[in-house]
């Protein structure tokens, strides 16, 4: 009978969103993550210089301290043999897979029963290659040689004049290099000019096959490494210019700058890893591919790689709620978390925020669609157990009806320590000044947990009876949140006389009307007193609630009033959630088809975000037209790192930035979320810089949500 009776409201209230809803296959993808190997004590500021991957998979990397490696997930000293742990190694190649050293005045190898050891003058060659005809080309300051590791003979070469600006590189049975601006194809007969540019520094050369990679201070052009002819001029739209690295693969080009790394992909798209997210620190020093697929990075102040692993959505979600429930749950809030030490999860303390019943609430609607999908019991208890939190925000404090931004014991209090009450028993602090979005995210998350997770009468008497309290309290003072010294909070405010004194083209009239008439038809539809009711249809017919509903966000711009200097993408958040409750719980059909082409108009300018939780929303209005696969793009390019690092594009040379505007859109193009600050979705995407520089994890509900809203209206199957 009970399940009967779900269905029933299910069928009323949720099933009509599902319908005509294409869904998106949950596909397994490459997800990128990023490790950052600890460096050994002895390895604390040396300098790093190159770096390579024998045919072991073993990471060597040249220092000024000797020749380090990598023991799991550490850097250190290599002192596995012991007759070179303490010889001054001043360079390192391979050939066949195999490393060599140079000594000052030998080079050597443990590889083929360590019969490679051939002497050479003393300190006269510093750098050298190998290429695969087992040729060794040595160079110095003192001029350069040709080894043949077959038979020991050493052969000095002429080298071109002028300063050597790259590497020497193996090609076949010779080599290259570029000597000022010229790049030169070396060997035992002397030198020929291969290709000359003139408008940048020359910095490091790369073949594929026959084609030559040449990187410069200012991008990287292809030539053709036997002509010397340009096969692909020269890319400066990039995320940055001045190349230090190269490692081209048939798939595109990965690159080392002295600002990050990057893949240009072979259709022209770019994936850019900078920061403390992907890198040590964003000066590549060296680059190379391993034999997994594995992009290891070496910079200045540590050792890198960036994975590949296939993942599903589901996958993801998992990986996100593991952290969640370890990490970040506070007396049954879904809590923010700061670390003490910059990066470090251990360090983590987790601290009151201003919206703690917001990003809570939004927990507990995952949850609840979590539980819609999967059945599992555990979603059901965690969504219960926020709910006990979101409830005591109303009980800690005095005031019936009125709920707390958060609470803690006392003398615990973290953010806005002038916004605090003790309890009458003084065990614990309350925060005031409650906000809108307290409200939203209580009513949107009562909501779904009404729905699809309470069963019995108890339990929807209980959810119930919080939504009475809530609505009471703003009705019997007019319409506004009232606050311990008897005045309207700053943001609690729906009343006729504050709303429509706003301009129309100001957002908060048309949504503070949303956001209330919303909250008013679910309190009607849970409690069937009419009181709600008649309180909705007055605020519309009497003073033009409806009317602001239905403006439209086309004319939202700039004005002269307090809040209408930009365009306030936390309200884009406010008002898509509070659209779940303006759409399924209309009075009546007309109203319905009302709110729904309001929601599409908002849609429409939101689009360009590929917001999931947009998406989700407005597809759950029977929307056939969401962008569903802008919205798993988002999910999928969501970073596995929670760690709120701070990020900066600013500087970005592949990006087509706008003139300073209302919305402050500072680019045409939306940058994939793992490639900005990490943020949740009351957060404008185009913002290009910002960050806690790692002293912040987030908790993961801002992916939670959308992904198990998805699922369960089939947005994504």
């Amino acid at each position: 009978m009970r399940g009967a009776k779900l269905l029933a409201l299910l069928s009323m209230v949720f099933m009509p969103s599902i319908i005509g809803a294409a869904g998106v296959p949950d596909r397994p993808f490459l997800q990128d993550y990023s490790i950052k190997y600890k460096l050994s004590s002895s390895l604390r500021s040396a300098r790093f210089s190159r770096l390579l991957i024998d045919r072991n998979n073993v990471e060597y990397i040249l220092t000024d301290r000797g020749v380090a490696r990598v023991f799991e997930t550490k850097v250190a000293l290599d002192r596995s043999f012991r007759p070179l742990a303490n010889q001054h190694i001043l360079d390192i190649a391979l050939y066949r897979g195999d490393l060599f050293y140079l000594l000052s005045d030998r080079l050597l190898s443990n590889a083929n029963a360590g019969r490679y050891l051939f002497h050479l003058p003393n300190y006269k060659y510093n750098h050298l290659a190998i290429n695969n005809e087992a040729k060794v080309f040595l160079y110095g300051d003192e001029g350069a040689a040709i080894l043949n590791l077959k038979n020991g003979e050493l052969t000095a070469v002429r080298l071109p004049r002028g300063k050597l600006k790259t590497r020497i590189l193996a090609d076949g049975d010779g080599f290259l290099a570029a000597f000022d601006s010229t790049v030169y194809r070396l060997n035992e007969r002397g030198y020929s000019g291969m290709y000359t540019h003139h408008s940048n520094t020359l910095t490091v050369l790369a073949l594929l096959g026959e084609k030559l990679y040449v990187g410069t201070t200012g991008g990287y052009l292809v030539v053709d490494a036997r002509t010397g002819e340009i096969v692909i001029p020269l890319q400066s739209r990039l995320p940055w210019l001045h190349i230090t690295a190269m490692v081209p693969t048939p798939e595109g080009l990965w690159a080392g700058t002295t600002r990050g790394a990057f893949f240009h992909k072979t259709d022209g798209s770019i994936a850019y890893y900078a920061s403390k997210r992907w890198l040590s620190d964003d000066y590549v020093v060296d680059l190379q591919r391993d034999a997994s697929g594995r992009i290891v990075v070496l910079t200045r102040s540590g050792l890198n790689a960036i994975l590949f692993r296939r993942m599903t959505l589901a996958d993801k979600a998992r990986h996100y709620h593991f952290i969640l429930r370890r990490r970040h749950i506070r007396m049954g809030f879904c809590g923010e978390t700061r670390l003490r030490v910059q990066g470090d999860v251990s360090s983590g303390e987790i601290v009151d925020s201003d919206n703690d019943g917001l990003w809570s609430a939004m927990y507990m609607a995952s949850e609840a669609f979590r539980y819609a999908v999967t059945r599992e019991e555990d979603a059901r208890r965690n969504a219960w157990e926020t709910f006990a939190a979101l409830e005591r925000l109303e009980t800690i404090n005095p005031i019936k009806g009125f709920y707390a931004r958060s609470f803690e014991r006392i003398g615990f209090k973290f953010a806005d320590r002038d916004r605090w009450h003790p309890t009458k028993d003084r065990q614990w602090d309350w925060k005031g000044t409650t906000s809108s979005d307290e409200f939203v995210g209580h009513i949107f998350g009562y909501a779904i947990l009404y729905e699809l997770v309470a069963e019995s009468d108890a339990e929807k008497d209980r959810i119930k009876g919080q939504v009475e309290r809530i609505m009471d309290h703003i009705i019997r003072n007019g319409f506004y949140l009232i606050d311990i010294d008897g005045k309207p909070t700053l943001w609690g405010r729906w009343s006729p006389e504050y709303l429509n004194n706003i301009p129309k083209t100001v957002g908060d009239r048309r949504l503070n009307s949303v956001e209330i008439i919303g909250a008013l038809q679910f309190a009607y539809h849970i409690t069937g007193k009419e009181r709600y009711r008649e309180a909705a249809f007055e605020l519309m017919n009497k003073h033009g609630y409806l009317d602001n509903i239905m403006i439209s966000m086309k004319d939202i711009r700039f004005t002269d009033h307090p809040l209408g200097d930009e365009w306030n993408h936390s309200d884009d958040e406010l008002a898509f959630l509070s659209y779940w409750t303006l759409y399924h719980y209309a009075f009546n059909e007309k109203l319905k088809q009302k709110y729904k082409a309001t929601i599409r108009e908002h849609w429409e300018i939101e689009k360009i975000e590929k917001n999931p939780l947009w998406n989700f929303i407005y597809a759950s209005t029977g929307a056939e037209d969401y962008d569903a696969d802008g919205a798993v793009w988002t999910l999928r390019e969501y970073p596995l790192d929670l760690v709120d690092w701070r990020v900066v594009n600013s500087h970005r040379k592949d990006l087509t930035y706008l003139e300073p505007n209302f919305r402050n859109q500072q680019t045409l193009e939306l940058l994939p979320p793992d490639e900005r600050r990490l943020m949740r979705w009351n957060g404008n995407p185009f913002i290009l810089d910002g960050g806690a520089n790692g002293y912040r994890e987030r908790a993961g509900e801002a992916f939670l949500l959308p992904y198990w809203m998805g699922r369960y209206l089939k947005c994504i199957e």
